[in-house]
């Protein structure tokens, strides 16, 4: 079990190890299927340890919303999110070892253009980001920033 523990990359690997110790209906964490992050005219950040929903929608009008997902928990394998950019952004901080797969919602609109990039090969047991965006003159923007390196300037006080 703890071998398992050490290998699990998402929430939903790590809920199967204590199956066997409580009911479903008796287990501490009940996480929402559904939320929604919005950024109308302001900034919203999420960052640090937090459970992000199988499904998220996120919003930006006219603001910046920042998804830092370097430290969060995934429900499960395959995440869906939906983010709108309309005079905003988006910004999502992805940790290496997830697979994000873009699917441009405005390309459908009348007169778009096609998004020419193939679909990545998603190696299995890999989780995964299905990422749906429409913006209007806005930006998503997805990057998986490099881990700092121990130097003079990025020690930590003691």
């Amino acid at each position: 079990r703890v071998q398992r523990a050490y290998t699990a990359r998402t929430l939903g690997e790590l809920a199967a190890l204590t199956d066997d110790l409580a009911l479903p209906g008796a287990k501490p964490l009940r996480l929402a299927t559904s939320r929604a992050v919005t950024a109308f005219f302001a900034p919203e950040r999420r960052e640090g340890r937090w459970v992000v929903p199988d499904r998220l929608v996120v919003t930006a009008i006219g603001g910046q919303v920042v998804l830092d997902l370097r430290e969060a928990l995934l429900q499960g394998q395959r995440t869906r999110m939906y983010a709108s950019a309309l005079g905003g952004q988006v910004n999502l901080l992805v940790p290496s070892g997830v697979t994000v797969i873009t699917r441009n919602l405005s390309a459908a609109l009348p007169g778009a253009a096609p998004d020419p990039r193939p679909e990545p090969a998603v190696p299995p047991g890999t989780p995964v980001i299905e990422l749906h965006t429409l913006t209007l003159l806005g930006r998503v923007h997805v990057r998986t920033p490099r881990p700092r390196r121990p130097g003079l300037f990025n020690r930590r006080p003691r």
